[in-house]
């Protein structure tokens, strides 16, 4: 009988909807002129100001080419050495949160070019499912545990009489 009370709970699981969790994600985008600019901000639109960037030219990716901050917009602005060519990367980081972007330069970066590299938060329908099957194993479990059963009356009547 108690699992009646708990069947609506198990069935109104099922109305529930779950939304994508947002965890800051960081969103970079470039401008590439003689210069390069950079854009950062979070997934909502607040700019990320103030955050560390640190440039990687591509001949020596394990050493910061150039640091600096963004600034109260989350742009930063440098110019590439123009005889080392490849993918630049760019980090940009902002207490724990923020994103890497690569940027291609060639020989001549009169060009202009706009990108993006977002970092997102959603879940893979994997992910999801995984969810779902734990949130119907917690119910099933439970309604397990409320539905064990008990000593009836009888057999309880029956050993307390010497």
């Amino acid at each position: 009988m108690k699992w009646m009370l708990i069947l609506p709970l198990f069935l109104g699981s099922g109305l529930v909807r779950i939304n994508p969790a947002n965890a800051h994600g960081a969103v970079i985008d470039y401008k590439m002129t003689k210069a390069i600019e950079i854009q950062s901000r979070y997934d909502t639109g607040t700019p990320l100001a103030n955050a560390e960037v640190m440039i990687y030219a591509p001949n020596n990716p394990s050493d910061p080419w150039k640091t600096g901050k963004t600034d109260e917009q989350g742009n930063f602005v440098f110019i590439p050495d123009s005889e080392i060519t490849g993918y630049w990367e760019v980090k940009v980081r902002q207490a724990g949160h923020g994103g890497l972007i690569s940027i291609p330069v060639e020989t001549e970066t009169a060009t202009t070019n706009t990108s993006s590299a977002q970092h997102s938060a959603s879940l893979s329908p994997w992910q999801r499912g995984l969810m779902i099957g734990s949130v119907i194993w917690g119910c099933v479990g439970t309604a397990l545990f409320f539905m064990k059963s008990q000593p009836s009356t009888v057999e309880a009547s029956s050993q307390s009489q010497p």
